[in-house]
């Protein structure tokens, strides 16, 4: 029997270092020992996560352990770039004991478990729960209307850069290099003595316009020497390539000019076909793009931010194709081959179901009351223009993400909501979400703070939260995809405010880091940063204020799914179906029931185990090798301040960021 000062004074161990580690273990002072197993995920929704759990309780004096099943639901913290979940409050909502079901004691055991799980910092790998969970899309995160219409696409079989420009060429003259510059792109294109210049890849190539065409020259003025010393001093990417990124990075380009969104697919000569095993497709394999031919039509096959599109030739003609009308096929893409990585992008597969979990997870924080106000600027009177669907408006001249609700201002900065009773503020912490944003659509450019939450507040904090929607990572349909598809025009005034992209910078989809830029973009080619002398190119292109994917080394990446078995932690053997029976297997495939404090085993014939306890252990496997697939990978990161898009990248609340407000044009 567990006495009530069992629960007044209980303290708790672990039974191993690692806060994954299972079983957990509650201890009391009369020698009783409480071991929780793995946790088996029911739902996930915003931050309450909904679990059960076999344990098994061993009381002082006695040899055998009784075995019972909780279910609970927790208040979960979610660290997206660390991919964990942790536990931080727990409410007990049934228990079952087979061997006793004492009303009393099982009201004991509730109470030590809501009191004592708390103070085992549990963490759960988030690749865990994404292995484990089936989540239902539900209409705030499902994604309608977007705009599926190709860009343009460029075909390439030799070293190429696209450079993307936003519209037709803005120039401005900068003071402190003194020379004239293109300010409506995130490339480096300068003008000096009636000559204009672009610069990447540690090398100079030259125009008569500044839309090019470009051409690559082997001497520069000195001015543009001490310019490159400049940015090349102050690259952020040096440290972090390694000699073949360098020289990858180093080739002479050719280079393509777009004002319009556009993509680049390029191979490296002639297209070279390899098969993928298992199927009748095959990929370019001297391509970093995701090209494909299906044999049985006969039609090639790319994807691009997420979205599938097919042609009888790979330079034009180039159609939209729903995920879930790819041909059968690609379905079949065995997990380990060099382009499983686009099984994220391919309806019905486990990759894809995966991604739709994780694009619903969101990012968790408590925010202090007393956080600083985000700075708001406008370029002149502030503009508004209303939201189509809505009586919403969202302010047109200003780089920050402003609404306005009747009476109401609301910013989004950071992932948190504030609100104001005018424009320019003073900024509050808010406690809501504005009314009717969920009904933004997605031809707005603000059409991203609608993933941003608010789950609960307390006189001192807000807690808060986003989904990857405000990083462009949407669920649309079956898979994600990255981007609108909309081209959303930007502010032009005094100063030049840019707008999100979905194409021109070749955004794959990596099951651990989000979306990232392709790379074949090229390491350093991307140096506004350095030539405005603030983060200029962070805000705008890519989302919210100072943000920007990451690089990420594709080729670590594409054995994504490969079973590994060194170092590998073998799951809990102890697992719970929804009626409270309790099993456990030998990791052969023999599965046992615990019945009247006995463990019967099952016919181990095909079906005879319940099909969900089966599920259930496949997708723990998964989760378990994915997890470690990430702590290999990672850091593998290039040129990103952090892996994984999260909170990192973005200036923490309280931290605004000290950049200017846009780019100053005459």
């Amino acid at each position: 029997m567990v006495s009530s000062s069992f629960c007044c004074f209980l303290f708790f161990c672990f039974t191993a270092t690692a806060q994954n580690e299972w079983p957990r273990t509650l201890m009391g002072p009369d020698g009783s020992i409480l071991k929780i197993y793995q946790l088996q995920p029911d739902s996930f929704r915003e931050d309450m996560l909904q679990y059960r759990s076999a344990f098994s309780l061993l009381e002082k004096g006695k040899t055998d352990p009784e075995f019972g099943m909780f279910q609970a639901r927790a208040i979960v913290e979610t660290e997206r770039d660390e991919r964990q979940v942790t536990i931080k409050s727990v409410k007990i909502l049934a228990l079952r004991l087979p061997d006793n079901p004492d009303t009393a004691r099982i009201s004991r055991l509730k109470k030590m478990l809501e009191t004592g799980m708390p103070g085992l910092d549990i963490s759960i790998p988030l690749d865990e729960l994404l292995s484990s969970l089936d989540m239902k899309i539900g209409e705030k995160t499902l994604s309608q209307g977007f705009n599926n219409q190709p860009p343009r696409i460029f075909f390439a079989t030799k070293p190429s850069i696209l450079v993307v420009i936003d519209g037709e060429p803005r120039v401005q003259w900068n003071k402190e290099l003194a020379a004239d510059l293109v300010i409506n792109t995130p490339f480096t294109i300068l003008m000096l003595d009636k000559t204009w210049y672009l610069y990447g890849g540690r090398h100079w190539y030259v125009a008569s316009a500044p839309a090019g065409p470009f051409s690559y020259t082997p001497s520069i003025p000195a001015k543009l020497q001490k310019i490159q010393a400049s940015i090349d001093a102050k690259d952020s990417l040096a440290g972090s390539r390694s000699d073949a990124d360098r020289e990858r990075a180093d080739t002479v380009a050719e280079i393509l000019v777009s004002t319009v969104p556009a993509e680049l697919l390029q191979c490296k000569g002639d297209p070279s076909y390899s098969l993928i095993d298992s199927t009748e497709l095959l990929y370019v394999s001297n391509s970093d793009n995701d090209i494909f031919v299906d044999c049985g039509s006969q039609q090639f096959f790319i994807l691009l931010s997420g979205r599938w599109f097919r042609s009888a030739s790979l330079t034009d003609g180039w159609e939209y194709t729903p995920a879930d009308s790819l041909p059968a096929d690609f379905a079949k893409i065995p997990e380990g081959s060099p382009k499983d990585h686009v099984l994220a992008s391919i309806a019905g597969t486990d990759a894809a179901r995966e991604a739709v979990v994780d694009a619903q997870i969101p990012q968790t924080t408590r925010i202090s009351r007393n956080t600083t106000a985000p700075e708001v600027n406008y370029d002149g009177d502030p503009k508004f223009a209303d939201i189509r669907g809505t009586h919403l408006q969202y302010a047109l001249n200003t780089p920050a993400a402003v609404l306005r609700y009747g009476s109401h201002f609301y910013c989004a900065d950071n992932g948190v909501w504030f609100v104001s009773f005018g424009p320019f503020g003073p900024w509050n912490l808010s406690t809501v979400r504005p009314e009717e944003v969920d009904l933004i659509p997605p031809d707005c450019p603000l059409y991203q703070v609608k993933f941003i939450y608010v789950f609960d507040s307390t006189p001192e904090y807000v807690y808060t939260g986003y989904t990857p929607g405000y990083l462009n990572n949407y669920v649309y349909g079956p898979t994600v995809v990255y981007g609108t598809g909309f081209y959303y025009t930007p502010w032009w005034g005094t100063f030049y405010y840019p707008r999100p992209w979905t194409w021109g910078f070749n955004m794959w989809y990596n099951p651990w880091y989000g979306w990232c830029f392709g790379y074949d973009l090229g390491l350093n080619w991307l140096n506004a940063d350095m030539v405005w002398g603030y983060h200029f190119w962070l805000g705008g292109w890519w989302g919210p204020r100072m943000y920007r994917p990451p690089y990420v080394r594709r080729h670590l990446n594409n054995d994504v799914y490969r079973f590994r078995r060194d170092g590998r932690t073998r799951p809990s053997p102890f697992f719970t179906d929804k009626s409270g029976n309790i099993f456990r297997h030998d990791g052969n495939g023999n599965w046992q029931q615990r019945n009247n404090r006995q463990w019967k085993s099952l016919d181990n014939k095909p079906g005879a185990a319940p099909q969900n306890l089966i599920r259930q252990e496949r997708s723990l496997q998964r989760g378990l090798m994915r997890r470690e697939n990430f702590n290999q990978q990672k850091g593998g990161s290039i040129g990103g301040r952090n892996p994984r898009p999260g909170p990192a990248p973005i200036s923490r609340p309280g931290n605004p960021p000290t950049t200017r407000p846009g780019k100053r044009i005459n």
